[in-house]
């Protein structure tokens, strides 16, 4: 087989194992908790390096309030 061939088949092989759903719930067929709910009880876990998490949802929670305000300045 040509590597070309190859390389195409496993490009193809690749996009079908990816995909699938992007409103953050996934998992288990019966996780019924948010990518958002998820990462707020790990920030508050004994899990070492865990605060870090909350204290990234914090700084992204700033930074889209940041970008919404001036989004709202602007019209």
């Amino acid at each position: 087989m040509k590597s070309w061939a190859v390389v195409a088949l496993m490009l193809v092989a690749g996009g079908a194992c990816g995909g699938g759903e992007s409103d953050g719930r996934r998992g288990a067929g019966g996780d019924t908790l948010t990518q958002r709910e998820r990462d707020s009880m790990l920030s508050t876990s004994g899990i070492p390096g865990a605060s870090g998490v909350g204290k990234a949802m914090k700084v992204a929670d700033s930074t889209s309030a940041r970008v919404q305000a001036a989004d709202t300045v602007g019209q």
